[in-house]
């Protein structure tokens, strides 16, 4: 071969090189909520990167946003939105398309979940206290109501098989239902206020967290529905303080790995629970910030806590550290928030009557 044929191998090799380092480093600044700690460990964030940037805007709701669910991983692109128009919609957040638009027969709507393995349900709950289970699969959208609550559905999540589902309520219970039988299998009933979120283990689905207005977060295991959570064993070695926050409890979300528990509070402070310790073992606040917390959300590896508040704003929260990474807003109250299944976008939902999702 000769040396200019050879020298001309080599440019074109340094040119294919620098095309895929410049792909590699585009990649790398819009992959999602994983990468968004990043190099900053040290909890210095640049001064430009101080914000969420909004990758899409997902716009058809006609009322309050209240509620968002992302898909399973063989739906990681959909997503689940329930709002005040009585309207539950899945769209496709890369096209930003509406795959279906579901009539609810109550618009007071509180939540909504979508079945993770197969993605054929879709479950919503509210204020008629009842959790409605649909199956989003068939042309005629087959419903099957689950009442047993005394109180309105603040949350519910489907177990790991799709066979049943998990509901906390205003009652100050959570119930274990078996979906086919419409029938509750365990009633959870150790809060003593409004149970208002729940979050299933992703390791485990016999286990599930809850935060309640009596101020607790619990930890239940379905198998052994007498014995009290892991909060019982954290009061014991550290004491009532050291397990409570100072006001209700809006939100819980499991970490991937199974083993932490994030919780955010009316009392404007995340807290991050470690089910094999006694109390807490990060705290994630700001004295300027005096609002509540509507929301939250761990990002796939839990180096990200997502944080909705009502006064607009999504705050990402360093976990390790516990300084603020990045920021952003809606235009009115923070109702809900994700992380998607591949951990590759985070979505909000507000009182705009809009969904947003952000890298």
């Amino acid at each position: 071969m000769s040396e200019s044929k050879i020298d001309d191998l080599k440019a074109e090799l340094a040119a294919v090189n620098a095309k895929l380092t410049a792909l590699a480093q585009e990649k790398a600044s819009t992959d999602g909520c994983e990468e968004v700690a990043g190099s900053w460990g040290d909890g210095n964030v640049p001064e430009n990167a101080s914000k969420m940037i909004t990758r899409r805007v997902l716009k058809g709701h006609f009322g309050k946003v209240y509620a968002c669910n992302w898909g399973g991983k063989e739906n990681s692109a959909t997503l689940a939105s329930a709002a005040q128009d009585g309207k539950l919609i899945l769209w496709d957040t890369l096209s930003t398309n509406k795959l279906d638009a579901i009539a609810l027969k109550s618009s007071w709507v509180m939540t909504c979940a979508l079945e993770q393995t197969k993605g054929g349900l879709a479950a919503t709950g509210g204020l008629d206290n009842i959790c409605t289970v649909t199956d989003i699969s068939s042309q005629s959208k087959r419903t099957d109501q689950l009442a047993d609550h005394d109180g309105y559905i603040s949350c519910a999540r489907f177990t790991g098989d799709g066979a049943g589902i998990i509901t906390s309520s205003g009652d100050s219970t959570c119930k274990l239902w078996d979906i086919s039988r419409k029938q509750v299998t365990t009633t959870f009933d150790y809060h003593t206020g409004d149970v208002m979120s729940i979050s299933i283990n992703p390791t485990d689905e016999h286990v599930f967290a809850s935060g309640s207005c009596d101020t607790t977060v619990r930890v239940f295991d379905t198998r052994d529905p007498v014995k009290f959570s892991h909060m019982t064993r954290w009061a014991e070695a550290g004491g009532e303080d050291s397990c409570n926050h100072e006001s209700d409890v809006n939100a819980v979300d499991f970490m991937s790995n199974g083993t932490c528990v994030a919780s955010g509070s009316d009392d404007s402070t995340c807290k991050l629970w470690d089910i094999r310790a006694p109390g807490f073992i990060g705290l994630y606040k700001d004295e300027k910030i005096v609002t509540g917390i509507t929301s939250i959300a761990l990002s796939k590896q839990g180096r990200i806590v997502f944080a909705g508040y009502d006064d607009n704003k999504i705050i990402a929260w360093d976990t390790m550290t516990g300084g603020k990474l990045k920021d952003a807003d809606h235009e009115n109250r923070v109702s809900c928030v994700g992380v998607s299944s591949n951990g590759h976008a985070l979505a909000t939902g507000s009182w705009d009557m809009s969904l947003k999702i952000w890298s």
